[in-house]
């Protein structure tokens, strides 16, 4: 069944149906979440008040966009909420090139098991809305244009923050090698 449709059963009534959609989007909810706030307590409290928000603005729901791209505009804001709340402005995301972000987006327990642990420590280094660029670039695949509707952040800036976190993490790394 599709997002729209379900979307339909619960605008009818069938609030029930909701958990369909927590089901389907929540992994990747987390991944996001998990990389730009930094811890699991944090990532958690932001999908959940994500969702719940979702639930209740689900009546202004403009069926023109994708729901994942408008969940993620509502999560973001939260992970921004959490931070802001925690005063916590540098989490984590791993990256050092595309091919290599694949494995950080799959990884299942997100606390840096994969084949480079350092490189979420240097992440943490990250300001957060460079961190939060790239997330939404390459964790979940969005074009610039997308990225922009959810940030709120003008396309070029967008890209400008991405060109800068992927130069600060070669500084990084540049760095730790040579220790």
């Amino acid at each position: 069944m599709s997002d729209r449709a379900i979307i339909q059963q619960v605008l009818a009534g069938d609030v029930e149906a909701f958990a369909q959609i927590v089901d389907r989007h929540y992994a990747r909810c987390a991944r996001i979440a998990l990389r730009i706030v930094g811890n699991r307590e944090d990532a958690e409290e932001a999908i959940q008040d994500a969702f719940l928000r979702a639930f209740k603005a689900l009546d202004n729901y403009e069926d023109q966009e994708r729901f994942s791209a408008w969940l993620t505009r509502i999560l973001v804001n939260q992970c921004r909420t959490v931070l802001a709340r925690s005063k916590r402005r540098d989490a984590v995301f791993l990256d050092l090139d595309v091919r290599q972000l694949d494995f950080a987006v799959d990884a299942e327990d997100g606390e840096g098991g994969g084949p480079w642990p350092e490189l979420e420590r240097m992440l943490e280094r990250l300001p957060a809305d460079q961190r939060e660029a790239i997330v939404l670039k390459y964790a979940d695949d969005l074009t610039y244009q997308e990225m922009s509707r959810i940030t709120g952040a003008g396309e070029s800036a967008l890209k400008m923050r991405v060109q800068r976190a992927f130069a600060r993490l070669r500084a990084l790394l540049k760095e730790a090698s040579n220790v």
